[in-house]
């Protein structure tokens, strides 16, 4: 079982110190700090999959295996990392995904992946499943980009007012996720018995639901039967612009575009939901050509590199979303832990794309990637 809120600091070793411990140059190095550190129940939830975890595992490996066609003296004395989402410039293209439940990771919790977010520049994308309301981590982090992560409820009143507090509070986008109708089948969760206290969770007690819920009952509290029209008539409400979080094909793309968003998200939901779907890398190429320049196209998935980033951008995305890193910098030392975690990575994008021999990361086509010849490419 896990814990959250004040107790959550009985779950660590020392993450105040971790720096005095050993040198973290990598997200592999947090990865594997912060598994260390956290509890097996938490653990599972934070890090598990769904099934026997093929997805998961392809997530990263997919990434690997693109490899990447550098070009020579090229001028990249001076590097330019910005892009453009749904009109608005970025000074790079990392946005942190949507997690639930993130004083599993750190006390600090939501707010203080916001703070990581705001000194570097990236967006925040806040989940309904937080362990704080939009119009909290608005008061508590003014100056962090910040979009908001919708699930849809059965009880609408809930889900309307969370909107309502995101638009009021200066939130830029909706991103609402369609690959949760039901909870995935999660081995490591139904082990470790993980349960969450319903009163750290504002959006769940507003739903009525009350006590420590599984993961499974939490997601019972959303709407199965979410349809397109539904989200077309969210999207035509909306004084925000709607993205729409779980699309893997260019079937769903097109149904996407002709609802009325603004932008998708290529996702697997971090392998934790169906096993044995494709990888968002081995997806993105066929959701980009079915929209072509109608939708801002997205990925998230097994990003661990800075090369992984300028992958992804030249096989036709906007950004990318980052999950797992975050949390595991957060788990490892709180808001330093999660921005550093931001900074290897826009560290490792800047230095991939000098040597890709791409000055600006919208140079970034398909002709800066092959098909990888080493092991375990197809």
């Amino acid at each position: 079982m896990f814990v959250s809120g004040p107790v959550t600091a009985r779950i660590f070793r020392s993450f105040e110190t971790v720096a005095e411990e050993q040198e973290l140059i990598s997200i592999a190095d947090y990865e594997a700090a912060a598994r260390a550190r956290v509890q097996p129940g938490a653990l599972a939830y934070l890090d598990g999959g769904a099934g026997d975890e093929v997805t998961l595992r392809d997530n990263v490996a997919a990434w690997g295996r693109l490899a990447i066609r550098p070009r020579q003296l090229v001028p990249v004395g001076h590097r330019d990392t910005a892009v453009t989402v749904l009109g608005n410039v970025r000074p790079h293209p990392l946005i942190v995904a949507p997690m639930a439940f993130q004083r599993l990771a750190h006390p600090a919790g939501e707010a203080g992946t916001a703070r990581a977010a705001a000194a570097t520049g990236a967006v925040m994308c806040l989940s309904t499943l937080a362990t704080t309301t939009p119009a909290a981590l608005a008061q508590a982090v003014p100056e962090v980009a910040r979009w908001f992560q919708v699930y849809v409820f059965s009880d609408r009143g809930v889900t309307r007012e969370l909107v309502a507090q995101a638009v009021e509070h200066g939130y830029e986008a909706l991103v609402v996720t369609v690959d949760l109708p039901v909870l995935g089948v999660r081995e490591r969760e139904l082990r470790t018995k993980v349960s969450a206290p319903v009163s750290e969770v504002h959006s769940a007690a507003a739903a009525g639901a009350r006590g420590s819920l599984t993961p499974a009952e939490f997601t019972a509290l959303i709407d199965p039967n979410l349809s397109w029209a539904d989200v077309e008539r969210l999207a035509a409400e909306s004084q925000l612009p709607v993205i729409v979080k779980g699309v893997m094909t260019a079937e769903a793309s097109r149904l996407a575009a002709a609802h009325g968003v603004r932008g998708l998200v290529v996702s697997n939901h971090g392998g934790r939901q169906l096993d044995t779907v494709l990888s968002g890398a081995d997806a993105l190429p066929e959701v980009v050509e079915a929209v072509g320049d109608r939708l801002d196209v997205l990925v998230d998935g097994g990003i661990r590199r800075g090369s992984d980033v300028i992958k992804a951008l030249a096989l036709g995305a906007r950004a990318v979303m980052v999950g797992r890193p975050v949390l595991w910098g957060l788990a490892v030392a709180g808001v330093q832990g999660a921005r550093r975690a931001l900074e290897i990575l826009l560290a490792e994008l800047d230095v991939a794309m000098a040597l890709a021999g791409a000055p600006k990361a919208t140079d970034l086509d398909s002709s800066f990637l092959a098909r990888a010849p080493w092991s375990g490419a197809p």
